[in-house]
């Protein structure tokens, strides 16, 4: 960008968010929005020192980004309508504006969770060799976040080409930094990670475009990243409803004679850039254009999507997962998930391994054993950031890299979940299908460790209800390694949950040519007097302690449990009057809840049904207690006996 390039993103930004502030005022759009009018300088400058190929992650205060790298206002006033003709054809709405053509992977509305995605964003750039950057943009409120710290460290850790570009303006939302924030320095917190760092005037354009474009060029030349921070203030409120009680009418003042845009276009005048006339020539031609581009989007502001055109942007399209049968021979649960890895490091390029310990150590269970010799560069271990490394994998994911990330106890998913819920399972939804996340996400559920109840819940539950993730929880061998196989060649994100009592478990595995599809539900006819249902360890269970009445029983293995094989539930439920359903988890919220409901909702007809599932209780560490809280065979034998003379 030129100066008079500069001055113009500016003013459009401005602009825009007066015309936008304006129509909320008037109840023309729907929901929130939150502005930065008086942050222009920090946007534009940002902008002007990067390269159109760089990746930028904003926050929810991202309007300023998306005019400085190109986005029509029309555009960006169709996706405050809710149109089809918006950015993200109306599903993003004010805080995630993704548009790919200008490489902006989207704001995030949730405070400081953009800054490790984009950190996987400049991973991947770096993996494929790129000569870019990405830049994780985050305000003050977001530096009290974990995971803005865990991005920093593994950036510096892994020699991550990422900027970290702090965005100070002195309140996160109503709390002012000076009750909330340990030190009136921030970027000094970057040297607690070895990243060299700059405080500067954000309120200067030229100075932060000169900073930016010197930082871009150490970070490529050093593969290092750089964390710039940049004190600015926002003229407006937090957003549409926001009185600014928490702050003086005085400090606005002082702020206001350091506008960014009456500086620039001052000192513009001055040099004889422009004249006076010009720059109030140019303001009225932009207010034009604004004005123009607000009423040919609300002239299409009711063309918004149908639901049926909702549904697609659901999961997005992959490889039609079939049925492939290959050699088959013995291994246990535990060398199937290995020889899945192993197949998949070494056939796909794009695929690599990250998790803790999963190195020479060989995983907490050993199921990752010599792939980190057998495959250098492609096992990363990374410390002790759930949240971090699962994120650096969602932002990978959205360059089209295929991580595979290991979790050393489902348990621990809890830390890991915003990546996973608010990210990977909503991208593609948000960004009307521009990126997705095709990344597998592998856990040990499941308790007979003596681990107690930090480390072995059966978490799975936790997932089922979050829209755009697919949740797989494997019970043998054969099926651990073919549904493993799939889930890596899936465009969306998969969890994968293996059961530590299985994995000794022995049984028939597949080669290199056997895949299973996922969402698909394994199904075995023995008999017609019970259905018996269930996954991963409690199906197990049931299916080796009904082994001498197994002629009189029809098996169905869930396999995956989100989504459901609704159409092979249905189709056996109708034809049985008994149906036995087990699980390890408690009742409330389960797949077995959700199974009733489908047989209840879609089956004629007297059906009797039961569910064998876990007490509602943590899991104990002593044995005995232990064993008992899940299903156990005797309690499974009772309960299918019962169902048969009844």
């Amino acid at each position: 960008m030129d100066e008079i390039e500069i001055l113009k993103a500016m003013l459009r930004s401005r602009s825009f968010e007066n015309k936008l502030s304006h129509m909320f005022k008037k109840g023309a759009f729907y929901g929130t929005t939150h502005l930065n009018i008086g942050q222009e300088a920090s946007h534009v400058g940002l902008i002007a020192g990067l390269d159109d190929k760089d990746w930028i992650v904003p926050t929810h205060r991202c309007h300023g980004f998306n005019i400085a790298r190109g986005t029509k206002p029309e555009k960006m006033f169709a996706e405050m309508f809710g149109s089809r003709y918006g950015v993200c054809r109306g599903l993003g709405g004010s805080m995630h504006m993704t548009e790919i053509s200008t490489c902006n992977a989207g704001s995030s509305a949730i405070v400081g969770s953009g800054v490790p995605i984009a950190t996987g964003l400049a991973f991947a750039l770096k993996r494929k060799g790129r000569e870019n950057i990405a830049v994780a943009i985050f305000g003050d409120g977001a530096t009290s976040r974990g995971s803005v710290h865990e991005a920093m460290n593994m950036a510096s850790v892994w020699n991550i080409p990422v900027l970290f570009y702090l965005e100070n303006n002195h309140y996160g939302m109503s709390a002012s930094e000076k009750n909330a924030i340990s030190t009136d320095n921030l970027s000094l917190r970057a040297d607690g990670y070895s990243i060299k760092h700059i405080k500067i005037d954000g309120n200067d354009v030229a100075l932060v475009r000169d900073t930016v474009a010197k930082a871009r060029k150490y970070i490529l030349e050093n593969s290092r990243p750089f964390f710039i921070e940049v004190d600015t203030y926002r003229l407006c409120g937090h957003s549409k409803s926001d009185r600014l009680v928490y702050r003086t009418r005085e400090e606005e003042e002082m702020w206001r004679k350091k506008d960014p845009i009456c500086r620039f276009s001052s000192s513009l005048i001055e040099k004889g850039v422009i004249s006076e006339d010009d720059y109030h020539r140019m303001e009225k031609e932009i207010d034009e254009e604004i004005e123009d581009a607000y009423i040919k989007a609300e002239a299409e502001k009711d063309d918004a999507l149908t639901l049926r055109e909702l549904d697609s942007f659901l999961f997005a399209p992959s490889p039609i997962s079939r049925n492939t049968k290959g050699e088959v021979h013995k291994a246990s649960y535990r060398r199937a998930i290995y020889e899945a890895l192993d197949e998949i490091l070494r056939e796909d390029a794009s695929a690599f391994l990250m998790g803790e310990d999963i190195g020479l150590y060989g995983g907490c269970f050993g199921v990752t054993s010599d792939l980190y010799e057998k495959h250098p560069g492609k096992v990363l271990e990374t410390p002790v950031s759930e949240e971090g490394f699962t994120s650096i994998a969602v932002g990978a994911s959205m360059l089209g890299l295929h991580p595979i990330v290991e979790i050393m106890y489902a348990d621990f998913s809890t830390l890991a979940s915003d990546p996973l819920i608010n990210h990977a399972a909503k991208t593609y939804f948000m960004s009307a299908g521009q990126l997705n996340c095709p990344l597998v996400y592998r856990a040990p559920i499941g308790s007979g460790t003596g681990h107690g109840s930090q480390h072995t819940a059966n978490i799975e539950s936790m997932f089922l209800n979050t829209p755009g993730l697919i949740v797989v929880a494997p019970s043998d061998p054969y099926s651990a390694k073919a549904l493993l196989k799939s889930a890596h060649r899936d465009n969306n994100p998969v969890l994968f949950f293996e059961h530590k009592g299985l994995y000794d478990t022995q049984g028939d595995v597949g080669d290199e040519n056997t895949y299973l599809p996922l969402g698909k539900a394994i199904v075995s006819e023995y008999g017609s007097e019970l259905l018996l249902i269930g996954y991963s360890h409690a199906f197990h269970t049931a299916f080796e302690s009904t082994e001498d009445i197994r002629e009189r029983l029809t098996y169905i293995d869930l396999a995956t449990i989100s989504p459901l094989d609704k159409d092979t539930i249905i189709g056996y439920a109708s034809s049985f009057d008994k149906i036995l359903i087990v699980q390890d988890t408690p009742e409330c919220g389960s797949v077995g809840d959700s199974v009733i409901s489908l047989i209840a909702r879609n089956c004629n007809g007297r059906k009797d049904i039961r569910l064998v599932a876990a007490r509602s209780l943590p899991i104990p560490f002593s044995r005995n207690l232990e064993k008992n809280v899940i299903p156990t065979t005797e309690e499974i034998r009772k309960a299918v006996f019962e169902l048969l003379n009844a």
